[in-house]
């Protein structure tokens, strides 16, 4: 059976029992697209260095049953500072309301299919999906078809949510190869702010691939801080989507962190719908082995007197590659924007490689633009400079790593998670 032939049928399987819900018609016609389309290859052209559909080769299984981890398998995996924040905890795509912990009064957090049916029907039929219009692709329309135990997260107005929010998207893959692809929409209410950390967990030897939609919506005056770190076993494949809609004057600040992981792909959208946005987006990359990292990114500057300043890092040893392909649109009312791009690249090894191509779409003409890339060697004069002053090599590389990762790692503004991954770097580097 191939792999159009079991997700028909699963398909048909869930409609079955799921039908009559808002969901259920946005499902029948992101199944028909899926088929239609099947899993991206290298005929499309966003998708020409990743290539994911040799990954289905492994007979990945859809799992809607019930998970065994219990609060002690769960305990080995929390973030630090997880004892004053909110958790939320996945469990092979499915959101676990046992497993999960939500310490904010004024946060709400309910499955999608309830608050698709109850008063916030309203917003779920305004802003769930929105992420379609700008990934035409098979792999996208393949989670909106499986929906199932998605979240509805909701922060409103006027309410700033002291503690943050904790997602941990754990995958069990002790017995089977596992498919997980969770779902949620967030939407922060105006003059409210968030900061969400999310993180990437298989337990088990068996294959895994998370392939996970994030929509989060911000209001008029809001205020998003956001992080994803992606650390996962090298048998655990990813595509990562989080789609984001400045939809009032707001700012955002997203930063992405890749340490580890088989195929990871990461789409990473700031759709800029309100004048006076701002939108930073960050990212550093640091893999080896034989791993695979993707960076997809778009700004889409909408209205005028808009900021966005995009800063990706990258560090390749060993047989690792990676691609990054950043997308800057700015719109014929765009004017009056401010848009820079960087993409900056180190290869420690000769077998190292890296696809880097940023781009600019602009459509108006009062605007003020820039990006670029690089690609080189560690820096030669200054790990010299270091040996020269007693500093042995490996410590003396090390330091200049860690130095090139700080502009992105002092981006992360929750200062526990930021302690973690810096921990979690000098590590890999010694």
């Amino acid at each position: 059976m191939n792999y159009l032939e079991y997700f028909s049928k699963q398909f048909k399987l869930q409609q079955e029992t799921g039908s009559g819900s808002l969901l259920s018609p946005i499902r029948e016609d992101a199944f028909d697209q899926f088929f239609n389309l099947g899993l991206p290859g290298p005929k499309n052209e966003e998708w020409k260095y990743t290539r994911i559909g040799v990954l289905f080769n492994n007979d990945y299984q859809l799992d809607f049953e019930k998970s065994s981890l219990t609060e002690a398998d769960i305990d080995g995996l929390r973030l630090p500072g997880s004892e004053e924040a909110n958790e939320l905890v996945f469990v092979n795509g499915i959101f676990s309301q046992e497993l999960s912990t939500v310490r904010s009064r004024e946060l709400v957090v309910q499955p999608l299919e309830a608050a698709a049916g109850n008063e916030y029907s309203a917003t779920i039929r305004k802003h769930f999906n929105h992420s379609s219009k700008y990934l035409k692709d098979g792999i996208n329309a393949l989670n909106t078809a499986f929906i199932q135990g998605g979240i509805f997260i909701y922060v409103p107005e006027r309410k700033l949510v002291s503690l943050p929010v904790y997602i941990y998207n754990v995958t069990d893959a002790r017995s089977t190869p596992v498919l997980s692809q969770p779902r949620s929409l967030v939407h922060l209410g105006q003059r409210s702010s968030l900061s969400m950390i999310e993180t990437y967990v298989t337990i088990g030897a068996a294959e895994s691939m998370t392939n996970q939609v994030m929509e989060i919506v911000v209001e008029l005056d809001a205020q998003l801080s956001y992080c994803k770190i992606q650390n996962d076993a090298s048998h655990a494949s990813q595509v990562s989507t989080t789609h984001i809609r400045q939809v009032g004057k707001s700012v955002v600040n997203a930063v992405t962190i890749s340490l580890n992981g088989g195929v990871v792909r990461n789409n990473l959208h700031a759709i800029l719908e309100a004048a006076h946005s701002e939108a930073h987006l960050y990212g550093l990359y640091f893999q080896r082995g034989s791993s695979h990292i993707d960076n997809h990114t778009v700004v889409d500057n909408v209205e005028p007197d808009c900021l966005s300043n995009e800063l990706y890092k990258g560090i390749l040893d060993n047989q690792s590659t990676g691609v990054f392909n950043g997308k800057v649109f700015v719109r014929k009312d765009a004017q009056k924007t401010n848009a820079f791009q960087s993409n900056k690249n180190v290869l420690l090894s000769d077998t190292a490689t890296i696809n880097t191509k940023p781009q600019l779409e602009i459509f108006a003409d009062d605007v003020k633009c820039s990006h670029g890339a690089t690609v080189g060697s560690l820096d030669e004069e200054g790990l010299f400079y270091l040996q020269s002053r007693g500093i042995p090599e490996k410590q003396a590389t090390a330091l200049l790593l860690q130095g090139f990762a700080m502009d992105v790692l002092e981006k992360i503004s929750h200062a526990p998670i930021r302690r973690y991954i810096e921990e979690l770097i000098v590590h890999r580097l010694s």
